[in-house]
């Protein structure tokens, strides 16, 4: 191995090595049957970290796979975003120049089995705290986090409701760190083999108490998908064909029906005749109707996305406005700075308003659900906070248009099963195109999804259940784990430092020598 690492250390192209490294966990999403592929994929970028010959170079490395990953995770913005893309993922692959650092800091050479045992819990925190900086929303939020890659892992869905997808990044860490030790270190081995042992015994004992949501009860929830719509007045056609797809559901006993988002591209208060049409869907098919309008307020200034639910006598009352933005796609960063994004790709023209609190909606027979808006869906302590509020049914109205022929919208429905396991609520990912998907409470799959390019409308059965998982009960418990191991192992360098500064003997320097000076005398 030592000749592998001095191969790797010298070559000119590991940059180029750290990048494509970086973008192997790419893999994992796309194809579910890869989910696998997860607990591996980290192994090349760290085997190449560890043999750096200076913590700079790791730091590099680090960088330049952090690059690979955002832009393997983020490709299908290529379009839309062009060469801007590259530059975002050039500032968010600066993350992970400090997890780089530490990759070389505890793996380097023949790691110590305490050095060992420090990396499997250290380098899964650091890898955590990168999540947790670049799911700020202004960053791009939670697209793409690792543990999102293990959505139809029946175990992992279990583990889910503990610690969230967080709880299911450091595990997946964890093991990558394990077994690039295990094929890259003889002498590391037993304390490898130790970890991943234990990694696997307490994974085990947490899926084996993990609790199981109790059903206990079901709800008929109908989506409607119209597919793509084009030529002009898209807009009224869109609402046409939704109409008619919803009206074909009278007499099948829906409790809800939900519509994607964007579905309503005109203000109803300057609309009213579309909400009385609407109105008279909820009557003809006996339930509620949830529609997202995406249009300028009339008795608010600007641009809004919001959740609205019409009843048998129109407009409820009960409006949810997105409060999380897609950044550059419904708003633009700085835009006095950045606004150049416009002139190079398909940017937000004009930002779009935000709402400023969730809300739970009744839509009768005591069923309560909570809206979100398509990119909120991603946020996991959104959809545990409408857990908390009292929602039996979880939604998320979507629209992925402008991605139809790539993996975003497959991608963006698994994301429904983390949030359904995570809080123990069933989830509806409802889209006006794209892949619309239905979650039980486990995060099980029910029914089929509906595919892209289609223009149908389905009825599902969705079992409901009560109680609260420890994940909701405790929150984001993993990633403030993980920062006391970082702000401890922060002290803890610190101190190292200051201990082998004063270790450091002062110089010793020979006197200097003096020459005695006689008087001297003035003769007159």
């Amino acid at each position: 191995m030592r000749r592998l690492d001095d191969w790797l250390a010298s070559r000119w192209w590991r940059g180029a090595a750290a990048v494509i490294a970086g973008a192997l966990p790419m893999l994992t999403f796309p194809a579910p049957s890869w989910w696998w592929f997860a607990y591996v994929c980290l192994v090349p970028w760290i085997l190449l970290v560890r043999t750096a010959p200076t913590g700079k170079r790791a730091a590099c490395d680090g960088w330049l796979g952090g690059f690979g990953f955002m832009t393997a995770v983020h490709h299908w913005l290529l379009p839309n975003l062009n060469v801007f893309t590259f530059v975002i993922a050039a500032l968010l692959g600066a993350l992970w120049a400090p997890w780089g650092w530490l990759v070389r800091r505890f793996l380097a050479g023949v790691p110590s089995p305490g050095r060992v045992c420090a990396a499997l819990v250290v380098l899964p925190s650091g890898w955590l705290t990168v999540e947790l900086v670049r799911s700020w929303q202004g960053l791009g939020g939670p697209w793409g986090l690792l543990g999102s890659s293990q959505w139809q892992v029946e175990p992992a869905l279990r583990l889910a409701s503990i610690g969230g997808v967080w709880l299911l990044s450091f595990l997946v860490v964890a093991v990558n760190v394990a077994l690039a030790l295990l094929t890259s270190v003889r002498a590391s081995r037993v304390p490898a083999l130790a970890g991943l042992v234990a990694t696997a015994a307490v994974t085990s004992a947490a899926w084996a108490w993990s609790p199981r949501p109790d059903v206990d009860g079901r709800v008929r929830i109908a989506v409607v998908q119209p597919g793509i719509v084009d030529g002009t007045d898209s807009g009224m056609k869109r609402f046409d064909l939704q109409e008619r797809l919803t009206r074909e559901l009278a007499g099948q006993d829906v409790d809800l029906v939900v519509w994607g988002e964007s579905s309503v591209g005109y203000d109803l208060g300057q609309r009213p005749d579309l909400a009385r049409r609407i109105a008279a869907l909820s009557r003809q098919v006996k339930a509620d109707v949830l529609v997202n309008v995406d249009a300028r307020r009339s008795d608010h200034p600007g641009i809004y996305k919001s959740s609205v639910l019409i009843g048998p006598d129109g407009p409820t009352g009960d409006r949810y406005d997105k409060m999380r933005l897609v950044p550059f796609g419904e708003y633009i960063p700085a835009r006095s700075v950045l606004g150049w994004a416009t002139s190079v790709g398909k940017a937000a023209g004009e930002d779009r308003r935000r709402g400023t609190e969730q809300v739970v909606m009744n839509v009768g027979h005591g069923l309560r659900v909570g809206p979100m808006v398509c990119f909120e869906s991603a946020f996991p302590d959104m959809s545990r906070h409408l857990a908390e509020d009292g929602a039996d049914v979880l939604l998320a109205q979507s629209s992925t248009s402008t991605f139809q022929h790539s993996w975003a919208p497959e991608q963006h429905a698994s994301l429904a099963a983390l949030r359904a396991a995570e809080t123990g609520r069933p989830m509806v990912h409802a889209t006006l195109t794209g892949v619309s998907a239905v979650y039980g409470p486990s995060g099980e799959r029910i029914g089929s999804w509906l595919g892209t390019d289609r223009s149908t409308s389905a009825v599902y059965e969705v079992p409901t259940a009560h109680g609260v998982t420890p994940y909701v009960r405790f929150g984001d418990w993993p990633v403030h784990g993980a920062l006391l191991v970082i702000a401890g192992l922060g002290v803890a360098e610190g101190l190292r430092a200051l201990r082998a500064r004063r270790r450091v003997p002062a110089p010793r320097s020979r006197p200097a020598r003096t020459t005695r000076v006689s008087p001297v005398r003035h003769w007159r």
